[in-house]
């Protein structure tokens, strides 16, 4: 429904097509790698996930907005997204846990939004022609001249983008998931805590919660530590998180990566980690068409059990150039891509989506069970 006094928004990708809508959050411009996300709920944790960071993005589902927002569900300190594509907005949520409209939302952060306009011809569009950098203007307004500032945007190909979301300082993490959402029954971290350092990409907090549910404590660095200085923390297992951008362009990462590996340390790469992991272990990655953006993506080997997942990646690992001395544990079912991998020998493992669900299902949860069970035989 368009609101009253609804100011004119407008949408250029850098092929040119145009998009006209109306506008809601703040006014002003955008510029990004224009994307799309499958996901039905869970909008909040999508806009404050770190790996969304440089990205614009269009929701597929219709209806944007319906629940609010509120603290808890915020996955960072602040909307990672450069902006929002939806068709439908509500101004008046309904929900019980709302504390905030999503337009108010956006506008207190100084984040654009578009709704108003077909997004199921948008999304046809990315999935044909793949992801594209584009614009949302409520000031600008001549699409020559908004196209003109997305064709000087930089491609996410090739771009670091970790070092704008990492941590500045160390820090540690204690707080598990709230007892009235805890989903697993029996939860088994041991009975000593083992200490897990975070490197972090980009990461959610939902993921922390998850490990220090598992009895970890948990200690995050900057992306940019070196090894010797994680080391020095005498960590029983390493994990790297999900991020944003490209992998290969996080040459210090992986670089840092390598290093630690040659310790032999229990390490549990996701999203953006999974890539480092891969990337640390002589392999290559490749940008996908458009990614894969949602919470229902399907995710195992046909004769195991099936995971539905919440993945947020735009870039995999290139299957053909996995070493030999490391195996495929998951292909994503959609497109037979590589979804997880591990070390036959050594113990490292990694999987190319978010276990934490958060959004999401819970399918992946044992994820965290296999990297305490690693740690604690690797300790013990």
């Amino acid at each position: 429904m368009l609101k009253p006094n609804a100011k004119p928004a407008l949408l250029v990708l850098a092929d040119g097509t145009t998009y006209h809508g109306w506008s809601f959050g703040a006014e002003g411009t955008a510029v990004g790698e224009v994307v799309f996300n499958t996901g039905m709920t869970g909008y909040q944790e999508v806009l404050t996930d770190p790996s969304y960071s440089g990205q614009i993005i269009t929701f597929t589902y219709p209806e944007l907005g319906n629940t609010g927002v509120n603290p808890t569900d915020e996955e960072s300190d602040t909307i990672q997204a450069k902006a929002v594509i939806a068709r439908n907005v509500t101004y008046r949520p309904s929900n019980w846990r709302s504390t905030q409209s999503l337009p108010e939302y956006l506008q207190e952060r100084n984040i654009p939004g578009i709704y108003g306009l077909d997004t199921r011809s948008l999304t046809r569009k990315l999935r044909d022609y793949g992801a594209i950098n584009g614009g949302i203007s409520t000031e600008i307004l001549d699409p020559e001249r908004l196209l003109n500032l997305v064709k000087n945007a930089p491609d996410m190909a090739g771009l670091n983008l970790v070092k704008e979301v990492t941590t500045e300082k160390t820090y540690q993490w204690s707080e598990e998931t709230k007892s009235e959402w805890e989903f697993a029954e029996n939860i088994s971290g041991g009975d000593d805590p083992l200490t897990v350092v975070a490197i972090d990409f980009g990461v959610k907090r939902n993921i922390l919660r998850r490990l220090a549910s598992y009895n970890c404590n948990v200690i995050v660095v900057p992306a940019d530590t070196p090894s010797a200085e994680i080391l020095a923390h005498n960590p029983d297992g390493i994990f790297l998180s999900n991020g944003p951008g490209d992998p290969a362009a996080v040459t210090q990462g992986i670089a840092t990566t390598k290093e630690l590996l040659e310790a032999g340390k229990p390490t549990f790469g996701i999203c953006m980690g999974h890539q480092i992991l891969g990337l640390s272990l002589g392999a290559e990655t490749f940008k996908l068409k458009f990614g894969h953006r949602g919470l229902n993506q399907p995710a195992g080997m046909e004769q195991t059990q099936v995971e539905i997942t919440s993945q947020n990646h735009g870039f995999a690992i290139a299957e053909d150039s996995l070493g030999a001395d490391v195996e495929i544990t998951h292909i994503n079912l959609n497109d037979r891509t590589v979804a997880g991998v591990r070390h036959k020998t050594l113990p490292f493992f990694s999987v190319q989506y978010h276990p934490e669900a958060s959004p999401g299902p819970h399918d992946a949860d044992y994820l965290f069970a296999k990297f305490v069970k690693l740690m604690q035989e690797a300790k013990g």
